[in-house]
């Protein structure tokens, strides 16, 4: 049975990633990008669907941590015969995608046990394994893995097993290696040089982080985190490393989280910018440029990694789920679906950029305003909304808002920068979505804000009300929506989407708390000048992190657990930017984007 969510840390080379279990075992990787096929997937099943636990061979108390601000992770385990630690990365890349496991004993001497084992397709296919020098390799169609180390390995009950002691100031490599079968055998990494130049490609890295402020190692980690999901070919970042986590425990809230969301653009691209990495933010902005070329009625809510537009979903029916939840699925139909939401997102983006200096991009101007000529016809269409609920289209609140996000932010960058543009027409525009929105999306009963037009149901979106410069925190409107979304969608400290007993998406209800939702409810509060509510909230959310400092999508008050696609990029967006707002009062990212 897999660990609790909480208790895997990730690895990665930001092109693909691994889930590391506090056991030394890892459950989780995908050969060679994010979205492929995993060749270990017992995450989603039991061992037998691949995995590699490298530990001692009898009981152990295990202790992890990344190495400073690296993603150089370091398990610790003592035993009754000595100390003994796995040291787990995965070099930037280079030729082919490597995970290099170093064993150091560091006390006594222990027995030691690596079980690997190899089933591509998402567990579904036994490679055929052959012995190497120095280790195996393993075929299965267009997939290889060869396995350099000069500990004695075994193929036992289609696994491959190593057996051995080590002693104190002892170090063994592992290196497992990723090719095309029909391609040449990559050479050899050297594990301990790779170690070196992992470490200090991190510890750049994370050295140009410009944030001083409040939890910075936590801030820092978040960032890192970005980094690590960040797709280094093409600059798009995934929304997490993984599928098919739960958002309820056994539920059927199961979905592919390896692509780029739109919905994610601004908050990110100001989290990078704020944080000192403009390299980044512009490679976000390039790939959002790319992926949103072309027809604007065609514009998807998220892409693949390199701005792939099919994203075909499909179960994997032998996998028996994360703690049975079932069904696990590939690929991601909300693909296909209608967001108003995503313009706004693109074109706040966009001007943003412009806003912090970054290099303009040549065809941005020209784009946004084929987005704005787009959504002055279906600005006052039904769409799925920014949770791509699957129970039919409505009139959702924030779309509106976030057409409203797309004229006035290319307004804006009208009149900020010279640009070319039918300013009476869009400004008409601007004013007749506002007038809709305020009619039609709020409820004098409940002095709130809703979910759609008619409804009465309250969604944590609305927070970004405020957030992207709709109303002020101040409007009697944005307090009512805040105080009304206080008590009915806030669990034991943290925020629900939206109530799933209450309103059909599609699926049967129950989800954890959306931990992006409370987030923004902490900015409300710092926003607002409600600064101690802020930093308590934003206190507690810290102390949701794992003990490497991770967080996945959702947090279940209930269970006490982590649940949802890990790590998820959102949430660590979310952590970023909160701390941002508490440290640069006033001038912070949710001041920079509704003054923008």
């Amino acid at each position: 049975m897999p660990l609790r969510i909480e208790d895997y840390a990730l690895i990665g080379d930001c092109q693909t990633a691994a889930l590391v279990g506090r056991d030394g075992s890892i459950d989780w990787l995908c050969f060679p990008r994010f979205d492929s096929p995993a060749c270990f997937a017992a995450l989603l099943g039991t061992p037998d669907h691949g995995r590699w636990r490298i530990a001692p061979a009898g009981e152990g108390r295990a202790t992890r941590r990344y190495q400073g601000d690296t993603l150089v992770l370091e398990t610790e385990f003592e035993t009754d015969g000595g100390v003994v630690a796995v040291i787990d990365f995965m070099p930037i890349r280079g030729e082919a995608p490597d995970v290099v496991r170093i064993v150091e004993g560091r006390r006594g001497q222990v027995p030691v046990r690596s079980e690997l084992v190899i089933r591509f397709g998402y567990g579904s296919e036994i490679p055929w394994v052959q012995r190497a020098d120095g280790g195996m390799t393993a075929v299965a169609g267009p997939d290889a893995l060869r396995l350099r180390t000069p500990a004695e390995t075994r193929g036992k009950q289609f696994k491959t097993v190593s057996e051995f002691t080590v002693r104190a100031g002892e170090r063994v490599p592992f290196v497992l290696t990723w090719h095309r079968s029909f391609d040449r055998e990559p050479r050899s990494v050297d594990a301990e040089a790779a170690l070196a130049d992992t470490l200090n490609w991190w510890r750049k890295w994370a050295g140009r982080c410009v944030y001083r402020g409040a939890r910075r190692d936590v801030v820092v980690r978040s960032l890192v985190t970005l980094k690590a999901l960040q797709y280094l070919p093409s600059g798009g970042i995934a929304a997490a490393a993984t599928t098919s986590l739960p958002e309820s425990l056994g539920g059927v809230r199961n979905w592919d989280y390896r692509y780029c969301w739109l919905r994610d653009a601004t908050f990110t691209l100001l989290a990078l910018i704020n944080a000192g990495y403009t390299d980044e933010a512009k490679a976000w902005r390039e790939w959002l440029l790319r992926a949103a070329a072309g027809d604007p009625a065609k514009l998807q809510i998220m892409y693949g990694l390199g701005g792939e537009r099919r994203l075909d979903e499909y179960e994997l029916p032998w996998l028996p789920g994360y703690e049975g939840s079932k069904p696990v699925r590939a690929g991601n139909a909300a693909s296909g679906q209608f967001q108003l939401d995503v313009y706004g997102e693109v074109c706040d983006a966009l001007h943003q950029a412009r806003a912090a200096g970054l290099t303009a991009a040549p065809a941005g101007w020209a784009l946004e305003r084929a987005l704005v000529r787009y959504v002055e016809r279906a600005w006052d269409e039904p769409d799925e909304g920014i949770w791509e609920v699957r129970g039919g289209r409505r009139h959702f609140t924030h779309s509106k808002v976030m057409a409203w996000v797309t004229l006035d932010r290319a307004i804006r960058s009208a009149e900020r920068f010279g640009f070319d543009a039918p300013l009476d027409r869009w400004r008409a525009g601007r004013k007749a979505i506002h007038e809709r929105v305020c009619r039609d999306g709020f409820d004098t009963r409940l002095n709130s804000f809703v979910q759609s037009f008619g409804s009465d149901q309250l969604d944590a979106s609305l927070l970004t009300i405020p957030l992207v410069g709709f109303l002020p925190p101040s409007d009697p409107r944005v307090r009512g929506t805040v105080s009304a979304i206080e008590r009915h969608l806030v669990r034991d400290g943290f925020v629900l989407r939206y109530d799933t007993s209450r309103c059909d998406d599609g699926l049967p209800p129950g989800e954890g708390a959306f931990l992006a939702c409370t987030f923004w409810l902490a900015d409300n509060y710092a926003l607002a000048g409600e600064r101690a509510k802020a930093e308590a909230l934003f206190d507690r959310l810290c102390g949701l992190t794992n003990d490497v400092g991770l967080l996945s999508e959702e947090y279940d008050p209930a269970a006490g657990r982590l649940v949802g696609n890990f790590p998820q990029a959102f949430s660590h967006v979310g952590l970023v930017n909160t701390a941002m707002n508490l440290d640069r009062t006033g001038a912070g990212p949710a001041a920079q984007r509704k003054g923008g």
